[in-house]
């Protein structure tokens, strides 16, 4: 019975973790301030691919050709990281707005631009 139990303690914090980890973050899920302008920049994994410090994969964007790790978002709330297109394989564009604020970019609103088809 106690096994039981804990197995299904278990299960349940599992569950709540894979959600958390895939819930979309603020910024990813606002409408724009159409009071405030749409910036289009680079976005990609600070540390893969905007030569950013560190020794993880966190979202970042390069504006006026300076890259800044970004709050308000997740690298993993946009897709796999990984994946081919993902941010640590290729620098995306996206529409965002926020403010730098000690060197960091704090996003209110940020979503990804679609990648243009390709021909076959």
């Amino acid at each position: 019975m106690k096994f039981l139990l804990t197995l299904l303690l278990l299960s349940f914090a599992g569950v709540a973790t894979a959600q958390a980890q895939t819930a979309p973050t603020a910024a990813s899920t606002a409408s724009p301030d159409k009071n405030k302008e749409l910036l289009l920049v680079d976005a990609a994994c600070g540390q893969c691919r905007l030569g950013l410090p560190g020794k993880s994969c966190d979202l970042a964007i390069r504006m006026d050709g300076k890259a800044y790790f970004v709050d308000g978002t997740t690298i993993d709330s946009h897709g796999d990281a990984h994946a081919k297109d993902g941010f640590c394989n290729s620098v995306r564009k996206a529409q965002v707005q926020g403010e730098v604020a000690d060197g960091r970019f704090k996003a209110t609103y940020f979503k990804l631009v679609p990648e243009p088809a390709k021909a076959h």
